[in-house]
């Protein structure tokens, strides 16, 4: 898969952007600020539906005015496909293919796949529980239209859950209806661990040989999944629990809860390993990420690089381009001497400067 092309409107800084993009590396490069990673969210956003930021619809338009829009040329084994995509303040994002409305925003997962790889990634290790179920869902939601579906029919039940744990703070003859609503959790819950179960095992077919030539041999890592319920089956971790929730007013168990944990030479490196073994573990994991896309799509993804180059050190910043050269790369930075001094094949340059993209020789 390639992308063609992108049009901006009134999006973020941009009030009107066409770019047509090469087939390998694009490079985005100015001074920050100047809406270098507007360009990438967009391209991400057409996508996956969601902004690489957890940004809300309403804020990512242009400021003044009531809507956005973004349309997107990619092609995918030679057929091209145009996305579109209406952001508005106060309604529900549209969107169409090939100028055909999709009623659910999920028909257009498994049309595009892209991988993006931002700093904030590097602390994904160090960081809380969170941002790493965010990954797996991410990626998940990409790879599999089912787990996106159980994800969003978990979420909804769990707030709903949430929502009568604390109404029955008020009114305690609502809890009769607690077992409908643990029922469906349990129903959509263990659908999520299962993937995401298969998923950590798919990565760590994978991780271990990059991680070992990122470590100079030194290190081998692996991956393994942590239940919030331990070894109690959902079912049975939310009876345990009933009381506490009740309590506590909120569900405190469920894949919502779940981790990822990441052990080098016997130590759990989110918790124990120095910082520069949490980003090359990080680091590892991106790369891993794209190299499992290609796997199971059969196909290679588009690579969305934003800033990270100056995040690491040579050695890591020669693995990383020794290892997308035969990837569709958009890459933003604030200079060109880092691609330069790595003579690094470079396709096509644009200069970012205050929502102004110009296209250099």
């Amino acid at each position: 898969m390639i992308i063609k092309s992108l049009k901006l409107k009134d999006y973020r800084n941009y009030e009107i952007l066409n770019i047509e993009f090469d087939h390998a590396t694009n490079i985005f490069y100015g001074d920050n600020a100047q809406g270098k990673t507007n360009i990438l969210e967009g391209v991400y956003l057409s996508g996956t539906t969601k902004s690489h930021r957890g940004t809300k619809d309403r804020d990512l338009i242009r400021f003044g005015q009531d809507e956005a829009h973004i349309e997107t040329v990619i092609e995918k084994n030679g057929v091209p496909w145009q996305i579109d995509m209406h952001l508005k303040k106060n309604s529900p994002k549209g969107i169409a293919i090939n100028k055909v409305p999709i009623r659910r925003a999920s028909e257009l997962f498994g049309l595009t796949n892209f991988v993006f790889f931002s700093p904030e990634d590097l602390n994904i290790i160090k960081n809380g529980p969170a941002e790493r179920r965010r990954f797996m869902d991410l990626e998940l939601s990409q790879l599999d239209k089912v787990y996106l579906s159980d994800l969003a029919n978990y979420n909804r039940t769990l707030n709903q859950r949430n929502r009568l744990l604390k109404d029955a703070y008020y009114r305690d003859d609502i809890l009769d209806t607690l077992d409908v609503w643990d029922m469906q959790l349990v129903q959509y819950g263990e659908k999520i661990i299962q993937r995401r179960l298969w998923f950590i095992e798919e990565v760590n077919a994978i991780i271990g040989d990059i991680h070992h030539k990122l470590t100079g041999g030194r290190e081998r890592i692996g991956l393994s999944y942590e239940p919030g319920c331990g070894a109690l089956s959902l079912e049975a971790a939310l009876e345990k629990n009933r009381e506490r929730d009740i309590r506590m007013k909120s569900t405190s168990v469920g894949p919502h809860r779940d981790d990822i944990c990441f052990m080098a030479g016997g130590i759990d490196i989110r918790r124990f390993g120095s910082q520069g073994q949490q980003r090359t573990a990080a680091l590892s994991l991106k790369l891993s990420e794209i190299e499992l896309v290609r796997q199971i799509i059969k196909d290679t993804p588009v690579l969305l690089l934003d800033d990270v180059l100056s995040e690491l050190d040579k050695h890591r910043q020669n693995y990383l381009l020794d290892s997308i050269h035969d990837i569709q790369t958009l890459i933003t930075c604030t200079g060109l001497d880092e691609f330069v001094n790595h003579r690094f094949s470079i396709n096509k340059v644009f200069h970012v400067q205050n929502g102004h993209v110009s296209k250099e020789n």
